[in-house]
């Protein structure tokens, strides 16, 4: 990577109130391929916070009152200048994340696409009438309700897409007409920063949004149990997330979070063309991806030659430099990651599975790796293995592989290959998750569609429309006419 474009990259530091604030107390953030530092962020204080949190409460007076037609052009001016600086944005994903230069390309393509969104729907938040009238004795009312803003929205957001989640939160927290305070991963924040620094660029106000940097045991839980803070949203993992929602007290909680996502695979399919859709879905990002392909369940009739194609394929994924472009698959974020994977397919192994492939880091990656085991076997999806690693398992018949796919504590998505209406109807109506998708795999996603899981998975949902759902609150207004 280039000085120049390296410089280009440089952020102001920690946004508060109308400064961009630079502290003398600094963490690295590494290249997670080559293990260099590439910049440093600022350590917050509780001060600090303290600071972002009296920002925000102007903040939110401002943006409740701006008119929903300047949010929108603000958001989409932001998507605009975005799409100038494409490059720019992209490198900055591969600099200090997980993805290769083709993924990090998509994933400032779908931030583009995410910010539009926002926009948009920033113009359509519509409430409805209610019909006092069809009740008796309240023949003289009329009404509606309304959505208002919840006031101050807390956004803590995960590594593995550092720029189109931050977006998922500020994006619609700004439509519904909110102030945020942004907490970024302390591996990939320079992505969420630099988005900051477009929207004040665009004409956001100053104190609508306010960016806090560094690790969070240096102010506590502030940000989460501060009453001032009316939402805390949180992408992340299943244990972080249930410490937040305790603290966090009585405020809206929306919440994204771990996963062990199914796919069932019936006899009836094109095996190749299924394969590398379940293979692509477990390498994306390399399988740091809280949607990604991580248990598959093959019908016994196609069993053999399924296993055989995904074993093929995934040997043949090339794990190397992100910047190359010849490169499937980047690096793990960072080298105590890779000591959860390994430790994760071992008890693996002690518990009767087997390793057909993969299964060993190389530099700073970890291979694809597919592992085969009983699909009732004790350990089968209790744990989310954040890398490239998925188990095989063979079914007899559909209930086994609805019935496998539930056996999890987890449920945000799942996928069902089969050219069977009876079956995909009954996939999608027992299958205990979020979303199912229907001849793809469990990992496909759009920016406009409502986003999240049941149990352990999370509580709410993202995705434009009802993120800003989520950040607002309803009012019924009732007229009570003479």
């Amino acid at each position: 990577m280039s000085v120049d474009l390296l410089e280009k990259i440089s952020s102001k530091g920690m946004l508060i109130g109308e400064n961009w604030i630079e502290t003398t107390d600094k963490l690295a953030v590494l290249n997670p391929y080559s293990g260099k530092e590439v910049y440093t962020i600022s350590c917050a204080t509780k001060e600090h916070v303290y600071e972002a949190l009296a920002s925000a409460e102007k903040g939110k007076v401002i943006s409740r009152n701006l008119s929903p037609y300047d949010r929108s052009e603000i958001i989409v001016k932001v998507a605009s200048l975005l799409k100038e600086r494409k490059e720019e944005f992209t490198q900055t994903i591969v600099n200090e994340g997980v993805k290769t230069k083709v993924e990090a390309g998509k994933e400032v393509e779908r931030c583009i696409n995410t910010l539009t969104l926002c926009g948009e729907e920033a113009k359509r938040i519509t409430g409805e009438t209610v019909p006092f009238a069809a009740f008796a004795g309240a023949s003289t009312k009329k009404g509606h309700y309304v959505y208002n803003p919840v006031g101050i929205v807390t956004a803590i957001t995960p590594f593995n897409d550092p720029l189109n989640l931050v977006a998922h939160k500020i994006g619609p927290a700004i439509a519904a007409g909110n102030a945020v305070i942004l907490k970024p991963s302390n591996f990939t924040p320079i992505s969420g920063i630099k988005l900051g620094e477009l929207f004040i660029e665009a004409g956001l106000p100053f104190h609508i949004l306010n960016i806090i940097t560094g690790p969070s045991s240096s102010f506590g839980d502030i940000l989460v149990t501060d009453p001032r803070v009316n939402m805390v949203s949180f992408t992340g993992g299943s244990k972080s997330g249930e410490a937040i929602a305790k603290a966090a007290g009585v405020k809206k909680v929306g919440m994204e979070l771990g996963s062990s996502s199914p796919v069932i695979v019936m006899d009836d399919v094109d095996v190749n063309a299924v394969a590398e859709n379940c293979v692509g879905g477990t390498v994306w990002a390399a399988g740091q991806n809280c949607v990604g392909v991580k248990r598959m369940y093959v019908h016994d009739a196609i069993y053999d030659a399924f296993k055989e194609k995904v074993v093929s394929l995934s040997k043949a994924v090339k794990l190397g430099n992100p910047e190359d472009a010849s490169t499937d698959m980047g690096p793990i974020i960072t080298s105590q990651a890779i000591d959860v994977i390994e430790r994760a397919i071992s008890d693996l192994e002690k518990g009767g599975y087997t390793v057909l492939c993969g299964g060993k880091r190389v530099g700073n990656g970890f291979e694809a790796t597919i592992i085969e085991g009983d699909f009732d076997n004790a350990l089968n999806g209790k744990e989310e293995i954040f890398g490239p690693v998925a188990t095989i398992s063979r079914i007899s018949s559909l209930e086994e592989g609805i019935t496998a796919s539930n056996d999890s504590p987890y449920g945000l998505h799942a996928g069902i290959f089969t050219n069977n209406i009876e079956y995909a109807f009954k996939a999608t109506n027992e299958l205990q998750c979020g979303g199912v998708m229907v001849n793809d795999s469990s990992d496909y996603r759009i920016d406009m569609m409502p986003f999240g899981g049941i149990k352990q998975s999370g509580i709410g949902r993202e995705g434009v429309k009802s993120a800003i759902q989520e950040m607002s609150t309803t009012k019924i207004i009732c007229f009570n006419l003479k």
